[in-house]
């Protein structure tokens, strides 16, 4: 009854609700020692007395919260990331193989040397009733650092979610430029053969390629990527353009598979949903052909990445308690700074609770404002290292703090407060006269 009573309160009721339990045990001891007592003067005047001190306090804990929910929530913006990358590949037909190489290569455009599909296999695919997309990939090629891919009119404007500024190729060598290429609307250029280092700049002395239109951002390594009809990248390395010779210059499908280079991946599109895992089974063909879905890969390597984050946060944890024990160290010598101030008020008879709220107070007056400036530090970090991951990797990373990094942070709170208890007992035990012989 319990459980399916919780299990049916919206979700944020429900991290709130957790938040307010982990909470719980630092707001119950305060009202335990606050209760009837004002020691917030006293607290101040010690917060003034020894700020420099007590600023570092509260600058190591922001750091030690900070990093450790920074790096939680960044394995869950990279997860997102990388899922909406692959949104646009629904399904992708290859030749046995690694289907994570074939996703590396064809959705985060890693350089890979994999087999190639010849064009009986290709029209095969594309000649499917289920099938309404079925584009050939032809890469090898590069611009400053930037891919240079042939693929159809069909794949761009399904890329571009058919909003391509400017207009589509008309001819062999024009181009369409992602929103992060290295190339401008209008700007001819000369690819190189090969990717990065490997790559021959003199290779296509002859050859030029026009933009003609570009494609807006879209979170992808794709943005980075040049889009040239996949007929001129097979004619500029020598080889037949897919198509009749008394086909002129016709661009895109369908291609004659007598005249057919080969493709290593076909990006298949089904408007159905069932259609797709259909054309999966279909295309799933010992030694012939291999039809996977990325999400299914990814979802592979969440689980892996899953694992990881346990290990992180197994890792997050261990530190936060190597930090609570450093905090509970420093408190205790922290509260040696004003022991003389203890021992005056002990000596001018105040209650041992109110000596015990004073100190107690201190020690949570830190814990909370080193907490809180963890949580802003912890966003400040998460953004930073956003930024850096997506200019990387060229995947869009929006990662932010979630609740779960929330309760984290006041799990700490809530744990050092009551460990923060021990210094404030361990200033009673003190003898009067010694500490104000301090």
């Amino acid at each position: 009854m319990l459980r399916d009573f919780w299990e049916g309160l919206p979700v944020l009721v429900q991290d709130v609700a957790v938040l307010l339990t982990l909470l719980a045990p630092l707001l119950v001891i305060g009202a335990l020692l606050l209760r009837g007592f004002a020691p917030w003067p006293l607290v101040r005047a010690v917060l003034w007395r020894f700020r420099w001190a007590n600023a570092m306090f509260v600058a190591l804990i922001a750091i030690s919260v900070g990093m450790g929910i920074g790096l939680i929530a960044q394995e869950r913006g990279l997860r997102q990331g990388t899922a909406a990358a692959a949104d646009k590949f629904d399904l992708i037909v290859s030749a046995p193989g690694s289907e994570m190489t074939m996703m590396l290569a064809t959705v985060f455009l890693q350089p890979s040397d994999v087999p190639l599909l010849d064009g009986e296999t290709y029209n095969s695919v594309a000649n499917h009733p289920n099938v309404d997309v079925a584009a050939p990939l032809a890469f090898g090629d590069s611009y400053d650092g930037a891919p240079v891919i042939g693929t159809t009119e069909d794949f761009a404007r399904h890329l571009s979610d058919d909003r391509i500024e400017g207009r589509v190729w008309q001819t062999p060598f024009e181009a369409i430029a992602g929103a992060a290429a290295p190339v401008t609307m209008g700007q001819a250029f000369t690819p190189a053969h090969g990717i990065g280092d490997e790559a021959d700049p003199g290779a296509h002395d002859l050859v030029d390629f026009t933009v003609v239109g570009t494609i807006p951002r879209t979170g992808t390594p794709w943005d980075r990527a040049i889009l040239v009809p996949v007929e001129a990248v097979w004619e500029v390395h020598g080889l037949a353009n897919g198509h009749a010779p008394a086909a002129g210059d016709q661009l895109g499908p369908p291609f004659d598979a007598a005249y057919f280079p080969g493709t290593p991946s076909i990006i298949v599109r089904a408007e159905a949903l069932w259609a797709n895992y259909a054309l999966r089974s279909e295309f799933n063909r010992a030694n012939e052909t291999m039809a996977f879905f990325p999400g299914t890969v990814l979802a592979n390597l969440y689980r892996v990445m899953g694992d990881v984050r346990q290990v992180m946060s197994i890792m997050s944890m261990v530190t936060q308690v190597l930090v609570a024990a450093s905090v509970l160290l420093g408190l205790f010598i922290l509260t040696r700074l004003f022991r003389r101030q203890v021992a005056m008020l002990r000596a001018l008879g105040a209650p041992r609770r109110f000596v015990l709220s004073v100190v107690w107070s201190y020690a949570a007056s830190l814990l909370v404002a080193g907490t809180a400036a963890g949580i802003v530090l912890g966003v400040a970090a998460t953004a930073a290292i956003s930024t850096v991951v997506t200019q990387r990797t060229d995947i869009l990373v929006n990662a932010s703090l979630g609740w779960g990094e929330i309760h984290l942070a006041a799990a700490f709170l809530a744990g050092t407060s009551l460990l923060s208890v021990l210094p404030a007992l361990a200033t009673l035990r003190q003898p009067v006269v010694e500490g104000l012989r301090a």
